[in-house]
């Protein structure tokens, strides 16, 4: 017995098909009848040429933005369509986006090998051991948190200057050893792969459609990024509005980030906070509230440096900026607890199950959370850390200013 969702009878009238370099050689049958067929066929201009002699309908450009096209796709419901994209659709291509305005049950797709896939067959990897990134169309920080001792990289060049980019930011970072592989066009008559190191990278008029290799080597002295929470307060940029390495590493702990959510980070500073939550997990999303302009340049300066250039900073006084973005499913409160307000706007804003973490340093801020805490619950903490400093031949301990962080979960 079949059931109603197994037994789809909506037309599918939407075929995105995924070409490669060697053009039609490598389309299927179904593919070519397909795209043969279609009233209208969508894709870049170097997708159209490499399936120029099957197309016998309408061909539309992608715009810019790509998402322009959708309209006129949208149209031609019901008649045949055809989308071509390059190798999978549906890893890091317009298949997402297209899911976004059609459903599944009336499209048929038939992918190629991704570039992930055709590099990895070409360089003997196994692909759930490597790390794929995207930087095309991307922020080329995003390749931060990857950059790890062993690690094997794969990444989608945005243009042929991606490479060297990439060799010059491993040097900077003391990982000049690292072997850098390009390949260049990959499945088609013009295919090269060509190896060198970070620190040598001399590889001249590389293709703009290539993917790059990363085989990592950072000896102790390389600035790497740890894999758990805390991370060097050296690491950032501050003005002194930092929250310490190992307060913030309780704090995280508390904020307990989980896949896919949502963090307001309010009275950013530095953004250490909103920066580490998103380091967790790359699904992780975070708004950080900075009243002061220079202390928002900041914080966005140390996410580019750190790998999380996706953090959305608001620049203005909290909560007047509240209004019309997402809810939280977490809120850290790390400055402006003298406003009142902020704690009140702050509970209403986040999601029923989410989680508050605040850290006060004043007594009058302590004191707001002790009211909270006696009104809502959770678990009230004083947090302290000392550390070894000399004092002429000898060392002594140095304690640093401690926190009253205040926990709470909303029914």
């Amino acid at each position: 017995m079949t059931s109603e969702g197994a037994n789809c009878t909506a037309t599918r009238w939407l075929s995105i098909i995924g070409i490669g370099e060697d053009g039609v050689v490598g389309l299927s049958p179904v593919a070519r009848q397909l795209v043969s067929s279609a009233e209208l066929v969508v894709g870049g201009k170097r997708h159209l040429d490499l399936a120029d002699g099957l197309i016998h309908g309408r061909r539309l450009v992608w715009p810019s933005p790509i998402a322009g096209a959708l309209p006129e796709i949208q149209k031609h419901r019901g008649e045949p369509v055809v989308v071509l994209a390059s190798g999978d659709p549906f890893h890091y291509g317009v298949g997402t986006m297209l899911m976004e305005q059609v459903p599944a049950a009336e499209t048929l797709c038939l992918p190629q090998p991704s570039a992930f896939s055709l590099a990895a067959a070409r360089l003997g990897w196994s692909l759930q051991d490597v790390s794929m990134v995207s930087l095309h169309g991307r922020a080329f920080e995003a390749i931060m948190r990857y950059l790890q001792p062993g690690a094997r990289i794969l990444a989608l060049a945005w243009d042929g200057e991606t490479a060297d980019k990439l060799a010059r930011l491993l040097d900077d970072r003391g990982m000049g050893a690292s072997k850098i592989t390009v390949l260049e066009n990959m499945a088609g008559a013009g295919e090269r792969v060509r190896t060198t190191t970070a620190s040598a990278f001399d590889l001249a008029a590389v293709a703009p459609l290539n993917t790059v290799a990363l085989e990592i080597v950072a000896p102790e002295t390389a600035t790497v990024l740890g894999l758990a929470p805390g991370l060097d307060d050296d690491l950032f940029e501050s003005d002194g509005q930092l929250t310490k390495r190992e307060v913030r590493a309780v704090t995280l702990s508390a904020l307990a980030p989980r896949q896919g959510e949502l963090l307001w980070d309010i009275g950013l500073g530095a953004g250490s906070i909103a920066i580490e939550w998103l380091l967790r997990h790359p699904s992780l999303k975070a708004i950080g509230f900075e009243e002061r302009p220079d202390r928002a340049a900041r914080a966005a300066r140390n996410a580019a440096v750190l790998g999380t250039p996706d953090l959305q900073i608001v620049q203005g006084r909290a909560p007047e900026n509240f209004d019309g973005l997402p809810r939280p499913d977490a809120v850290f409160i790390g400055g402006g607890l003298s406003d009142p307000g902020v704690l009140d706007a702050a509970w209403a804003a986040l999601k029923p199950g989410g989680r508050l973490v605040a850290n006060a340093v004043s007594i009058d801020s302590e004191a707001r959370l002790i009211e909270w805490f006696q009104r809502h619950g959770g678990e009230l903490v004083r947090l302290q850390a000392s550390k070894a400093h000399k004092i002429g031949t000898v060392f002594a301990w140095r304690s640093a200013t401690p926190v009253t962080q205040w926990r709470a979960r909303k029914p």
